[in-house]
Protein backbone atom coordinates (compact mmCIF):
# COMPACT_ATOMS: atom_id res chain seq x y z
CA UNK A 1 0.00 0.00 0.00
CA UNK A 2 1.48 3.28 -0.92
CA UNK A 3 1.87 5.96 2.16
CA UNK A 4 -0.41 8.56 2.66
CA UNK A 5 -0.57 11.92 1.05
CA UNK A 6 0.32 14.87 2.75
CA UNK A 7 -2.08 17.71 3.38
CA UNK A 8 -1.04 21.20 4.35
CA UNK A 9 -2.59 23.82 5.18
CA UNK A 10 -2.26 27.65 6.64
CA UNK A 11 -3.73 30.32 7.98
CA UNK A 12 -5.15 33.44 6.03
CA UNK A 13 -1.95 35.88 5.99
CA UNK A 14 0.49 32.45 5.26
CA UNK A 15 2.55 32.86 8.31
CA UNK A 16 1.68 29.56 9.97
CA UNK A 17 1.73 26.50 8.01
CA UNK A 18 0.78 23.08 8.66
CA UNK A 19 1.09 19.64 7.45
CA UNK A 20 -0.38 16.29 8.58
CA UNK A 21 -0.95 13.10 6.35
CA UNK A 22 -4.04 12.20 4.39
CA UNK A 23 -5.33 10.08 7.57
CA UNK A 24 -8.50 11.68 9.28
CA UNK A 25 -10.15 9.25 11.52
CA UNK A 26 -13.55 11.10 11.23
CA UNK A 27 -14.78 14.52 9.64
CA UNK A 28 -17.72 16.33 10.50
CA UNK A 29 -19.63 19.19 11.00
CA UNK A 30 -19.82 20.99 14.84
CA UNK A 31 -22.33 23.55 15.70
CA UNK A 32 -21.39 24.01 19.66
CA UNK A 33 -21.11 27.16 21.10
CA UNK A 34 -17.45 26.97 21.15
CA UNK A 35 -16.90 26.55 17.21
CA UNK A 36 -19.62 29.32 16.85
CA UNK A 37 -18.15 31.58 19.21
CA UNK A 38 -14.54 30.78 17.78
CA UNK A 39 -15.26 31.23 13.58
CA UNK A 40 -18.00 33.69 13.84
CA UNK A 41 -20.27 31.66 11.82
CA UNK A 42 -23.09 28.52 12.50
CA UNK A 43 -20.23 25.71 12.38
CA UNK A 44 -16.92 24.65 11.89
CA UNK A 45 -15.90 22.02 9.37
CA UNK A 46 -13.11 19.57 11.20
CA UNK A 47 -11.10 16.47 10.55
CA UNK A 48 -10.40 14.64 13.52
CA UNK A 49 -6.50 12.83 13.72
CA UNK A 50 -4.24 11.95 16.38
CA UNK A 51 -2.24 14.94 17.55
CA UNK A 52 0.85 13.48 17.04
CA UNK A 53 0.23 13.91 13.55
CA UNK A 54 0.21 17.20 13.20
CA UNK A 55 2.73 19.36 11.93
CA UNK A 56 3.54 23.52 12.22
CA UNK A 57 6.09 23.66 9.24
CA UNK A 58 6.32 27.21 9.68
CA UNK A 59 5.52 29.72 11.81
CA UNK A 60 5.78 28.03 14.51
CA UNK A 61 6.81 31.16 16.83
CA UNK A 62 3.69 32.72 15.28
CA UNK A 63 1.36 30.61 16.81
CA UNK A 64 -1.19 31.71 19.76
CA UNK A 65 -2.82 29.38 22.15
CA UNK A 66 -6.05 30.10 23.40
CA UNK A 67 -6.69 27.50 26.52
CA UNK A 68 -10.40 26.47 26.73
CA UNK A 69 -10.52 23.70 29.15
CA UNK A 70 -8.12 21.33 31.29
CA UNK A 71 -8.89 19.22 28.20
CA UNK A 72 -7.58 21.27 25.28
CA UNK A 73 -6.61 24.74 23.60
CA UNK A 74 -7.72 25.79 19.83
CA UNK A 75 -4.03 27.14 18.21
CA UNK A 76 -4.33 30.39 15.99
CA UNK A 77 -2.03 32.75 13.77
CA UNK A 78 -0.83 35.45 15.90
CA UNK A 79 -0.87 37.49 12.85
CA UNK A 80 -4.25 37.43 11.32
CA UNK A 81 -5.90 35.30 14.06
CA UNK A 82 -6.80 32.42 11.89
CA UNK A 83 -7.85 28.95 13.65
CA UNK A 84 -5.85 26.25 12.68
CA UNK A 85 -6.71 23.20 14.92
CA UNK A 86 -7.89 22.67 18.14
CA UNK A 87 -6.29 20.10 20.59
CA UNK A 88 -9.01 17.73 21.94
CA UNK A 89 -10.47 14.55 23.78
CA UNK A 90 -8.38 14.50 26.52
CA UNK A 91 -4.93 16.53 24.30
CA UNK A 92 -4.73 13.09 22.09
CA UNK A 93 -6.70 14.47 19.11
CA UNK A 94 -6.67 17.70 16.61
CA UNK A 95 -9.80 18.89 15.25
CA UNK A 96 -8.48 20.36 11.94
CA UNK A 97 -9.87 23.45 10.68
CA UNK A 98 -10.75 22.09 7.18
CA UNK A 99 -11.30 25.39 5.16
CA UNK A 100 -7.28 25.96 6.26
CA UNK A 101 -6.40 22.92 4.02
CA UNK A 102 -4.84 23.54 0.75
CA UNK A 103 -6.40 20.69 -1.10
CA UNK A 104 -9.28 18.41 0.17
CA UNK A 105 -9.09 15.65 2.25
CA UNK A 106 -9.71 12.12 1.17
CA UNK A 107 -12.34 11.86 3.96
CA UNK A 108 -15.78 14.68 3.66
CA UNK A 109 -17.14 15.54 6.92
CA UNK A 110 -19.79 12.75 7.19
CA UNK A 111 -22.19 14.09 10.09
CA UNK A 112 -22.85 16.91 11.85
CA UNK A 113 -22.44 17.37 16.12
CA UNK A 114 -23.84 19.30 18.89
CA UNK A 115 -26.63 19.99 17.10
CA UNK A 116 -28.28 20.86 20.20
CA UNK A 117 -26.22 23.97 20.23
CA UNK A 118 -27.25 24.61 16.40
CA UNK A 119 -27.76 28.35 15.71
CA UNK A 120 -31.70 29.54 15.65
CA UNK A 121 -30.97 31.25 12.57
CA UNK A 122 -29.43 28.48 10.38
CA UNK A 123 -31.16 25.44 8.69
CA UNK A 124 -28.76 22.25 8.20
CA UNK A 125 -29.23 21.28 4.44
CA UNK A 126 -27.87 17.90 4.27
CA UNK A 127 -29.19 14.45 5.25
CA UNK A 128 -25.76 13.57 7.14
CA UNK A 129 -26.61 11.97 10.52
CA UNK A 130 -26.96 14.85 13.71
CA UNK A 131 -25.59 14.07 17.11
CA UNK A 132 -26.56 15.98 19.69
CA UNK A 133 -23.42 16.21 21.16
CA UNK A 134 -19.94 15.10 20.96
CA UNK A 135 -19.81 11.94 18.44
CA UNK A 136 -16.79 10.59 15.85
CA UNK A 137 -19.59 9.67 13.69
CA UNK A 138 -19.05 5.67 13.89
CA UNK A 139 -21.72 3.51 15.35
Amino acid sequence: MPPPSTLTGSCLCGTVRVALPDEFEYAGYCHCRGCQRRSGAAFTAFGGIAIEKVSITQGEDRTAVARESEDGHSVFCSECLSPLYAVVRGRQYAHVQLGCLDDAPSLAPDHHIWVSSNASWHQIGDDLPQFAEFHTGEG
